[in-house]
């Protein structure tokens, strides 16, 4: 058994498998440069431990992921921040075994970039989901390209351009989770059975069948990667997006939104 302990992501490795819990509740674990970078360093550190047949990304407190810090992007500096982000979802894809994604609770924008990055998801079905970065004034652009190729066109069309939220029994008709019990034992004996079943599996096989698998993600990140950052700062850097945050911040509808 070994364990390290960083400030907002707690690293266990036992019996083969490897669990990096988001530990910051107090901004929903929003992707800070500190929770980004830990997150990538632990599964890098996970992925070299031969031992290890799976890694298992879950959290504490009731959100998984609630997407970017804004307080850090009200400060500026968000080429930075979507080159961070895309490093992350490529260290999940390109991580040589499995990742699973294990909620408890919700998830926003991008969060679900991290959800689709991952080989397997599995959250409770009144789990709610939202792509809400088109009412901030931005657009899904980074998450978009671990999103977009697991998901129904048009799922994506509904779901991308209105910011509504959905559950999870909707995420799992969409392809963006594998399963949603009904509850959070479901949710606990269904990551179980998962992490049983690759115990059972070679970690050369794991890593051969990954790459299978893990071949469209990997080439849309590669191809798309780049642009998806420009697209990314430009729109964190305009004026609607910064009375979007602004708008959130003070908890008030934004001057440019339109009444119902």
């Amino acid at each position: 058994m070994a364990e390290h302990t960083d400030d907002v992501v707690r690293v266990h490795i036992e019996d083969g498998i490897a669990t990096l819990t988001l530990d910051s509740p107090g901004n929903r674990n929003a992707l800070s440069a500190a929770l980004v970078g830990q997150v990538h360093d632990g599964l890098t550190r996970a992925a070299a431990d031969e031992t290890v047949r799976a890694i298992v990304l879950s959290h504490t407190g009731p959100t998984f992921c609630a997407g970017a810090d804004l307080k850090e992007a009200a400060q500026g500096g968000m080429q930075q921040g979507a080159e961070t982000l895309l490093g992350l979802l490529r260290r999940i894809v390109e991580t040589p075994v499995p990742v699973i994604a294990h909620l408890k609770g919700n998830a926003r924008a991008g969060g679900l970039g991290i959800v689709a990055a991952a080989d397997m998801a599995v959250a409770p079905a009144d789990t709610t989901f939202s792509f809400s970065e088109v009412r901030l004034g931005l657009a899904p652009a980074i998450i978009s390209l671990t999103v977009l190729p697991r998901i129904d066109e048009r799922a994506a069309g509904r779901y991308f351009l209105t910011g509504e939220t959905f559950d999870g029994a909707m995420a799992v008709s969409m392809g963006l989770l594998t399963e949603a019990p009904r509850d959070a034992g479901g949710v606990e004996n269904g990551v179980r059975e998962i992490v049983s079943a690759l115990r059972l599996c070679s970690r050369q096989g794991l890593v051969e069948s990954k790459k299978l698998t893990a071949a469209r993600l990997r080439d849309v990140l590669e191809q798309q990667g780049d642009a998806m950052v420009r697209l990314s700062a430009d729109l964190f850097a305009s004026e609607e997006a910064a009375e979007g945050m602004r708008a959130f911040r003070e908890r008030r509808p934004p001057r440019w939104a339109l009444s119902g």
